[in-house]
């Protein structure tokens, strides 16, 4: 366990180091364009809870993969099960009429419900036919996205507006951020929290983890891996639909636009890998992709460099912590490898 942990650091400072010296190559000013990326994200408290807000959506699609991957489930379908879980709490919260005290935890209900469904077509096409989970996730992208426009475009279409966009949710269902604090941040933290403990605390989650690492190992010793894979693709498919939720709930204009995901189910899968499937290591990841994302605004405005820069910067984070893990891992076997030699050999 003291392996990524060690790589980690050693990984995003040689990252950080392969930026600075593509900018410089590039002819901008390196050391003043970071500079400019953590003043954006961090130094004021509105910049601070903006890096909050994109981070909430991170951290919970980052969880969706994590469990996924943990489990030995291929789930690639953040972005089908965020958008399933926006559009249900679009429906319920314009036609449900309630009081904020339920409307809040029903629409939360309603995501989390509705992301589990759509990750669950793919549980049960694998359990009943077979069907490898990592096609079907990313054909089920394929449909929500074509049935998310199609709805937001057609029968949800709110004809007041020029831009494709449905109607607001009725304003009992609003998440709102007192003083500039996003409070669906507090919601995506009970999320990790409840999550991190039934994967580290849980019989289910230690079996889940097991299938992970050793299916074989873990059906002789007597884990239900059928059952906890279904069971794996639902948490995934619900932690992606919450995220979807929450930008609706505590979205400024509380409406599902067309195109309005983003990034957010791709940028899961890579906080996912990047972790290594560590439950929370995907949350810290998550805040840190969140400030990159944040603060690359400010780069552009101070120092002109392309705030896609950003987006390259990403990867390369990713290319060098995995490596690191790997290099980490293979220098510990290789040297526990050589000790138990040497002690045959005594």
């Amino acid at each position: 366990m003291r392996t990524p942990i060690l790589a980690a650091p050693v990984g995003i400072g040689c990252a950080f180091l392969a930026g600075f010296l593509l900018l410089l190559t590039q002819g901008y000013p390196a050391g003043a364009s970071f500079s400019s990326l953590f003043a954006y994200s961090l130094s004021l408290p509105q910049a601070l809870f903006n890096t909050l807000y994109k981070a909430t959506p991170l951290i919970l699609t980052g969880l969706s993969a994590s469990v996924a991957f943990g489990a030995g489930a291929i789930n690639l379908g953040q972005v089908g099960q965020f958008l399933i879980g926006a559009i249900a709490v679009t429906i319920v919260g314009i036609c449900l009429p309630l009081p904020a005290p339920l409307m809040i935890p029903a629409l939360i209900l309603t995501a989390l419900a509705a992301g589990a469904f759509w990750a669950g077509i793919a549980g049960f096409l694998k359990r009943k036919f077979g069907m490898n989970e990592f096609i079907s996730t990313l054909m089920l992208n394929a449909i929500a996205e074509h049935l998310t426009v199609y709805l937001v475009t057609g029968p949800m279409r709110d004809r007041s507006l020029y831009s494709a966009m449905s109607a607001p949710i009725r304003a009992s269902g609003w998440i709102g951020s007192p003083a500039g604090f996003p409070l669906v941040f507090l919601v995506a933290c009970i999320a990790f929290i409840a999550v991190r403990f039934y994967w580290n605390r849980t019989k289910t989650g230690y079996e889940m983890k097991m299938m992970g690492r050793n299916a074989l190992f873990s059906r002789i010793g007597g884990c239900a891996n059928d059952k906890n894979f279904t069971k794996a693709m639902l948490l995934s498919g619900a932690l992606a639909g919450l995220a979807g939720a929450l930008l609706i709930l505590g979205g400024g204009q509380h409406r599902f636009l067309k195109g309005f995901e983003a990034n957010y189910g791709w940028d899961g899968v890579m906080i996912a890998i990047v972790a290594g499937g560590s439950v929370g290591a995907t949350g810290l990841y998550g805040l840190f992709f969140a400030m990159l994302q944040t603060g690359a605004i400010g780069m552009e405005l101070e120092t002109s460099v392309p705030s896609e820069f950003v987006m390259v910067f990403q990867a390369i984070i990713v290319l060098f912590v995995v490596a690191a893990r790997e290099s980490f891992h293979g220098c510990i076997d290789r040297i526990v490898a050589t000790l138990k030699a040497r002690r045959i050999v005594e």
